[in-house]
């Protein structure tokens, strides 16, 4: 569970002057509770909503490395996400698992409650349907005022969606009523390509389209390499078919969607054995099953490799103890054995000796394999090394000149 604090300062956050203009003066912790808001008090601090096609568009990564690299601009930057889905714990509260992301990578100095005014739990949409009436303008005022409270001093907020622009429609707090809500323009995230993603592209501009939402560009993600310039040519000319500028392309980051070992351990619901001290952080770039002849596996004991085997498989736990012992040191990724079978308690001792990561899982082989390479891998806040990569991806490939002069 990341740390995270909840501040609610009746003062200013910093010495800093606040930005001109009198909607920005007026201390937004400092207003009574009605009347309820229908809007924003701030119509200074510059604004950007960042919206998805789909689920794991890179929606979350794009948030990321906007902040990061917008920080190099702006002194002072906020964020919220008005409507989160998936959330923890903090203080008794429901805080969206994104807002405690970033809030535990920059700092942000906000209250963190004003980071994810509405969490939607397991009941909320019925809640909501129940008695709409009364619960919308109630919604409407809280995300308004943790608008408020997150952009006072700020320079530039961004405001990360919840998937498409349609998402939240059933309790009216959709994608595109919320940014209409808050006056913010939208940056759409689309997985790369031509065809599939301009037709989605298409599909959600027309939503935000119908509330008055400006689409200033979209930003196309998780490309190969080898395609970039293909991608970039022709899936430029269709979005300014349609009046979306494309505003970036995003090579494929392999280091960005490799889960650890503590996640895999999480899916498969395994028990660790051995190594987990310095294992929990390995990242894992390829998953053998090691169901040849341990002669066959040799070629894989390589770092990053994950090898999955039954825990009788005395061959290929020999063939780990002996590359690691040669290389001085856990070659290798990790282990996972399999079928509820433990190894021999001798070859258990040798792996006490190691740092060889050892996980073990009821499950046989192939499920958990198709289990692993089936992982959704979201950016958690330990995941420390993948940061850098996530401010240079956006700072490298995104125009942030054009994002800011449009907004």
């Amino acid at each position: 569970m990341p740390s995270a604090s909840i501040i609610t300062p009746d003062a200013p956050l910093s010495g800093d002057s606040c930005p001109a203009g009198d909607a920005a003066a007026t201390n937004p912790f400092s207003l009574p509770a009605l009347p309820l808001q229908s809007k924003p008090n701030n119509t200074v601090t510059k604004r950007i909503f960042v919206a998805a096609t789909r689920m794991n568009d890179g929606k979350t990564t794009t948030c990321l490395g906007l902040y990061g690299a917008l920080q190099s601009i702006f002194p002072r930057v906020g964020f919220i996400k008005p409507v989160g889905q998936r959330f923890v714990d903090v203080q008794g509260q429901k805080i969206d698992e994104d807002s405690v992301l970033l809030d535990s990578i920059f700092q942000v100095r906000v209250p963190i409650e004003s980071m994810s005014p509405v969490a939607i739990d397991g009941t909320f949409t019925r809640r909501f349907l129940e008695n709409p009436s009364e619960l919308l303008p109630a919604l409407e005022d809280k995300i308004c005022r943790s608008f408020d409270r997150v952009s006072w001093e700020k320079d530039f907020t961004i405001i990360e969606g919840s998937g498409h622009a349609g998402v939240g429609s059933v309790f009216d707090l959709s994608n595109a009523r919320v940014a209409q809500l808050l006056n913010a323009k939208v940056i759409l995230v689309s997985p790369g390509g031509i065809g599939r993603p301009i037709d989605e592209l298409s599909l959600n501009k027309s939503l935000f389209d119908k509330f008055g939402v400006e689409v200033i560009g979209a930003i196309l993600n998780k490309v190969e390499s080898d395609k970039i310039d293909l991608v970039r040519e022709y899936a430029g000319l269709g979005l300014a078919r349609l009046g979306i500028p494309l505003l970036g392309v995003l090579p494929v980051q392999k280091a960005l969607s490799a889960p650890n070992l503590s996640q895999i351990a999480e899916e498969i619901q395994g028990k660790w054995l051995n190594g987990r001290r310095g294992g929990a952080k390995q990242r894992v770039q390829r998953v053998i099953v090691g169901a040849m002849a341990a002669k066959g596996i040799v070629d894989y004991l390589q770092p990053g490799t994950l090898i999955i085997t039954p825990g009788d498989r005395d061959d290929i736990i020999l063939a780990a103890l002996a590359s690691a012992t040669l290389s001085g040191g856990g070659q290798i990724a990790g282990l996972v054995v399999t079928n509820d079978v433990r190894p021999h308690p001798k070859l258990a001792e040798l792996l006490a000796q190691t740092e060889i990561p050892v996980i073990a899982t009821r499950e046989e082989s192939y499920e958990v394999t198709s289990r692993i390479n089936h992982m959704s891998v979201k950016t958690q806040p330990q995941d420390t090394d993948k940061f850098p990569i996530i401010k240079k991806l956006i700072a490298d490939h995104v125009d942030l000149a054009k994002i800011i002069a449009s907004v």
